[in-house]
């Protein structure tokens, strides 16, 4: 079956969706008390159950089928999620923001080159459009910086993780990759919540989690696997940059704490890279086989 154009936007308008949820977790994480562990497993929490309603709403009686149709990509998708989630939080810790952002952005890349070995290369257009985009990111963050060797390797590990989440997704789109997202928050609550303090949690506490857990993770995960069926996984990735363009942008609006003119001139980089992607006419598609 060729899918058609409309397809393709659509798919490029799920991941766009995704990067718009997940950039709004600055608003949210700026206002908790909990400790790190709680918020990982809190979040995960909340997300779990909202990625559980979704699955049962769209598969209904056929739920459980839905999860076995998994198989072993299903499996490793609920892996490499909740490894790079993980990843993402651990690195923070031993790198800076602007370092992990930075390898954030070599995501695209990785993801189009492993893309490029299953059979689902990207045109040269996205290549231009990804490397634009890595320079603004750089131009945001003001380069990769000076990590520390394991602070270097988790962020690695996170894109890496990353960039194979959207490759599956992408290779095996017959199957629905959303109860892998269920997975993925459920091992990370069994991870993270013997090591979670939540004795100091109040009710605002428990509902920054829940709008995390729901808002930014839920509907990112939902949107991204909707999304990463339709496009190819280097595109998918490129797109999911706007996270850290709007990241800023939604501190500054709600929280009135101005960006430098470096972040807002490699925000406008990366925004330009990511619009004249969306804007171009996409590419017909192969059959899937």
């Amino acid at each position: 079956m060729i899918l058609k154009v409309s397809e393709q936007q659509k798919g490029r308008a799920f991941v766009a969706l995704a990067a718009v949820a997940w950039s709004t977790a600055g608003l949210f994480q700026r206002e908790l008390t909990v400790d790190t562990a709680a918020q990982i497993a809190g979040r995960a929490a909340f997300a779990a159950v909202g990625l559980l309603v979704y699955v049962v709403a769209v598969e209904r009686s056929g739920t459980l089928r839905a999860f076995r149709a998994l198989g072993l990509s299903g499996l490793a998708v609920a892996a490499l999620i909740a490894v790079s989630s993980a990843s993402f939080i651990a690195a923070l810790n031993h790198a800076s923001v602007a370092s992990v952002h930075f390898m954030l952005a070599l995501a695209p890349i990785l993801a189009a080159a492993l893309g490029t070995l299953v059979g689902d290369p990207v045109d040269r257009r996205t290549w231009a459009a990804m490397a634009i985009a890595v320079i603004g990111v750089g131009v945001m963050v003001g380069g990769p910086g000076h990590p520390s060797p394991l602070g270097q390797l988790l962020s690695l590990t996170m894109s890496a993780c990353f960039a194979g989440v959207l490759v599956i997704t992408r290779h095996r789109r017959e199957i629905s990759m959303a109860p892998a997202t269920v997975l993925s928050q459920l091992a990370l609550v069994v991870v993270f919540a013997p090591f979670a303090d939540f004795g100091d949690a109040g009710p605002r506490d428990v509902t920054l989690l829940a709008a995390l857990g729901i808002t930014q993770s839920c509907l990112g995960l939902v949107s991204l696997t909707i999304g990463a069926r339709l496009i190819p996984a280097g595109e998918v990735a490129l797109i999911t940059l706007l996270e850290i363009v709007l990241g800023p942008l939604w501190v500054w609006v709600f929280l009135s704490e101005r960006p430098s003119a470096t972040t807002l001139v490699g925000g406008a980089i990366v925004l330009a890279a990511v619009l004249s992607q969306v804007r171009a006419r996409p590419a017909p598609v192969q059959p899937v086989a």
